[in-house]
């Protein structure tokens, strides 16, 4: 499927994925639905989103606070709940609006309000970037900043083709946690770009299979398989230019696995 059209996401896996993809997505897909504590003023699957995907990233916050933070207004530390606010109105702001270049930068500037100053909200970075384990060691050479906005370029090209295209759920799948893997491998943003990366998953998720995909809780299980979210991620490799996506299945299964196990 599209060989020759896309540019940077690759489908070279799509094949073998779909030989190993556990059977009974589409029917554990159809069988989500939304959490009784959910109103129209609060939602609890995009309570845990925010929650988890902030944890990830070493935020301090537990679910059954913020819940009483969001749902019934019980005050906290604004340290303690405003990143995670800011990625809940990201979530919300993905929602209602359809996934393309312009509102990619605009969740990113709702979900790095408080994380970076308000000139690099949304905005390329500048410099090298390098990922770091916590104890201070290089683990990751992302995109030089020089090729940033030609592969950024090819990452919208591709994404506009894959929303346009018609794929079944398995394939939906399958590119979702590609444009979380390419994504998060260029690392085009100061900061944010693992938070973005597990949002866009999901928003083009719910592009290709309707409202249904906000209630798959990924990034829940991203967290609590952490050691083995990021292994995956580093198996492609140390530096950028020299990635190899031949060896992204472990990472590309992972998602499917969160509706399956959820």
């Amino acid at each position: 499927m599209m060989n020759n059209t896309l540019h940077i996401i690759s489908n070279d896996l799509l094949s073998e994925y779909l030989k190993k993809v556990p059977k009974g997505l589409n029917h554990a897909f159809e069988a989500l639905k939304d959490a009784e504590i959910s109103t129209d003023s609060f939602s609890f699957y995009t309570s845990v989103s925010s929650v988890y995907s902030s944890k990830i990233e070493g935020e301090a916050i537990e679910l059954d606070s913020y819940i009483k933070h969001k749902k019934f207004g019980i005050e906290f530390s604004p340290d303690y709940t405003r990143k995670i606010d800011d990625l809940y109105d990201a979530y919300s702001f993905a929602k209602v609006n359809e996934l393309n270049n312009e509102t990619i930068a605009q969740a990113h500037s709702l979900l790095s309000k408080n994380i970076l100053t308000k000139n690099r909200q949304g905005k390329y970075r500048l410099q090298n970037m390098y990922v770091s384990t916590p104890d201070g060691r290089i683990e990751y050479v992302a995109a030089s900043p020089f090729e940033l906005e030609a592969e950024m370029e090819k990452f919208y090209t591709d994404l506009t083709l894959l929303l346009k295209t018609e794929m079944s759920i398995e394939e939906a799948f399958f590119y979702a946690s590609m444009i979380h893997l390419v994504f998060v491998k260029i690392h085009p943003w100061n900061d944010g770009n693992g938070r973005s990366a597990r949002l866009y998953e999901k928003w083009f998720l719910a592009e290709k299979l309707g409202y249904k995909a906000w209630f798959i809780q990924s990034e829940k299980m991203y967290y609590n398989q952490h050691q083995t979210y990021y292994s995956n991620i580093r198996l492609l490799g140390f530096e950028y230019p020299t990635l190899d996506y031949n060896k992204a299945l472990p990472f590309l299964l992972m998602l499917p696995c969160s509706v399956l196990n959820g």
